[in-house]
């Protein structure tokens, strides 16, 4: 038994120091605490490898689930990358599109400079040629009512006011403002009252209130000074002659000239009054 046990240690393997602990025994109980000693150390051994073995398998199922993750996470980072340069190029082509957008509304308001300038050139020369021509008084039909026609049509007597126009002219360029009514700023009711003021005329801060005033007068009589009414009586400008107006139009514009033939006004036009 003992013999066979000493060669069952030396076909295994064991380490060299094994076989030299049973050899170096020095009696029978000598060798028998030996061979127990041994026993156990192989015990031990055998419990090592095999929590040794069970770490290895466990560090690889480990590194099997990192690698996953670490796969997934590589793939929603290209997944955001993707994500990212698609959201990067459509801003780009909004920041294209937005400085497009801006040169656009930048000619336009060229275009819109260049036409009030020329627009204001003509209207000075229309009312340096009506102020020649002029003779205030008014005469006895501008007595401030109207006269029946024979078909029972309403025609206005001839304007008194239309020196209201070169002073409404002086303030081409300046900026709407809601409630304004001074060349800081004018709202469309505002611009006509302050410009009336200043022919000694006193009319109320109102578009709605000024379409009481006066009396009306056709389109096709409309004389310079004649107030002319948009959009449900919102709106009010100054008639000035050839087919056009001077009025402060809305926030972000400024005091210009219109014509009643664009397409808003014409569409909204509500009708006229003249100053008497």
């Amino acid at each position: 038994m003992l013999s066979r046990r000493i060669v069952a240690i030396y076909v295994s393997g064991d380490a060299p120091t094994t076989l030299d602990v049973l050899l170096g025994a020095r009696s029978l109980d000598d060798l028998l605490t030996r061979i127990e000693t041994v026993n156990r150390v192989s015990n031990q051994d055998s419990r090592v490898v095999g929590q040794v073995t069970a770490f290895r398998e466990q560090v690889k199922r480990q590194k099997s689930r990192l690698d996953r993750a670490h796969a997934a996470q590589a793939k929603i980072v290209s997944a955001r990358a993707a994500q990212k340069a698609q959201i990067e190029g459509q801003l780009a082509q909004r920041r294209a599109l937005l400085s497009t957008i801006r040169g656009q509304i930048a000619q336009l308001q060229a275009q819109e400079r260049a036409q009030q300038a020329r627009l204001a050139a003509q209207l000075r020369a229309r009312v340096l040629t009506q102020t020649a021509a002029s003779h205030p008084g008014g005469g006895a039909n501008a007595i401030g009512v109207a006269a029946a026609t024979p078909e029972g049509t309403t025609v206005a007597p001839p304007g008194r006011y239309g020196g209201v126009v070169g002073v409404a002219m002086r303030y081409l360029g300046v900026p709407y403002v809601y409630g304004g009514a001074s060349p800081s700023g004018f709202d469309c009711s505002g611009l006509v009252m302050y410009a009336y003021a200043q022919v000694g005329v006193s009319l109320p801060h109102s578009s709605y209130a000024q379409y009481s005033m006066g009396v009306p007068v056709s389109r096709d009589q409309l004389q310079p000074g004649d107030l002319v009414f948009f959009d449900g009586l919102g709106h009010v400008g100054i008639y000035v002659g050839g087919g056009q107006f001077i009025h402060a139009p809305h926030t972000g514009d400024v005091v210009k000239i219109s014509s009643l033939s664009e397409s808003w006004y014409a569409s909204t036009y509500v009708g006229a009054r003249r100053i008497l």
